[in-house]
């Protein structure tokens, strides 16, 4: 408990003192969700004390805020729910090529999208806007399209620049058929990252605009790298997402994994952002019962935030692939129970 003492003093000299205790805290973590499909999570939330939600877009997308027939999240987001809005150089949510099409009276021309991400043997490789294309120029019009729509929406949202990089770039990157390293990529990306928040913050935002980077935090090397410093210092956000994927995992482990690589290798910047968990969950497969272990995460997330900085400020679960709620009625139970203690209230 600290004391601060205040005196004041009048014109004629006369004086008077007066203590107060006082003890400095942080807010409640907000407790959050996704629902699969990006769907509707409006009756899922009701009745709990969920404040947080993500969603994911993509730039291709001609309808990014608040998105096609999401009138719903208006509604949420002007009742106080936290938007983690995911906007992704990923192409989907629009047919594959050029696209030409007009933003407050300015045309533009993107031309179609030139790089392959996430490029794991034997799978087909999705398409992206490239690193390339963004720095020089090319994406502009779609940056453009996304700023127009977010200014109607009404409120602030964080902007979540890709959904994991790590992830995208784990196999390599290719664009106008130059390969590049999974490191390459990684530098790459931070270039292209600084040449998008140089553009957002050019121009005027809604009140509350904020921004952070995507990545599923399973790897230290390439954390250090899409974490530099002078990005950090341009950020308000550090973000990773954290999965029960074996019987073994326990919440303060998964939670912690990519807090202690943050604590040893960020720097004092990196270190004061918050954390915004944009995904977290429990895959059934390996711990069938999904509502016990919800139940540590609470717990869990108190004893880092008391460990020190970075302090994790949202949690997000995400009741889709490998967090899939099942059966749903009990894992939303688990949620609502799980967001009604510390440190969610």
């Amino acid at each position: 408990m600290a004391r601060v003492t205040v005196t004041v003093r009048d014109a004629g000299g006369h004086t008077a003192t007066a203590t107060a205790d006082y003890t400095i805290g942080r807010q409640p973590v907000l407790g959050g969700y996704y629902l699969s499909g990006g769907a509707d999570p409006t009756a899922d939330m009701a009745g709990g004390n969920f404040r947080s939600l993500t969603q994911y877009r993509s730039f291709a997308d001609a309808y990014i805020f608040p998105g096609y027939n999401r009138p719903w999240l208006i509604t949420l987001g002007q009742s106080g729910v936290m938007m983690n809005m995911v906007l992704e150089l990923k192409h989907y949510g629009a047919p594959d090529g050029p696209q030409t099409f007009t933003v407050d009276g300015t045309t533009y021309t993107v031309p179609a999208p030139s790089m392959t991400i996430q490029q794991r043997p034997g799978t087909t490789w999705p398409k992206a806007y490239g690193y390339g294309q963004v720095v020089s120029g090319q994406c502009d019009g779609l940056f453009a399209r996304a700023l127009s729509q977010y200014r109607t929406l009404g409120f602030g949202v964080n902007i979540q620049l890709a959904s994991e990089f790590d992830t995208d770039h784990e196999f390599g990157t290719t664009e106008a058929g130059v390969p590049y390293t999974w490191a390459q990529s990684d530098a790459r990306a931070v270039q292209a990252v600084n040449y998008i928040l140089t553009w957002f913050k050019a121009r005027t935002l809604p009140g509350g605009t904020t921004f952070s980077v995507g990545i599923a935090g399973f790897n230290r090397d390439c954390f250090r790298r899409i974490h530099p410093e002078e990005l950090m210092a341009r950020l308000d956000f550090l973000q990773w997402n954290a999965y029960a994927t074996n019987a073994s995992h326990t919440a303060l482990a998964r939670f912690r994994r990519t807090k202690d690589w943050a604590v040893a290798d960020l720097g004092p910047v990196g270190l004061s952002r918050p954390v915004l968990i944009a995904e977290w969950g429990v895959r059934v497969a390996e711990i069938p019962n999904q509502a016990a272990w919800i139940a540590t995460v609470p717990p869990a997330i108190v004893q880092l935030n008391a460990e020190g900085p970075p302090w994790i400020a949202r949690t997000n679960y995400f009741n889709s692939g490998w967090g899939t709620l099942t059966p749903k009625a009990t894992g939303l139970a688990a949620l609502r129970a799980a967001y009604a203690v510390p440190p969610y209230v």
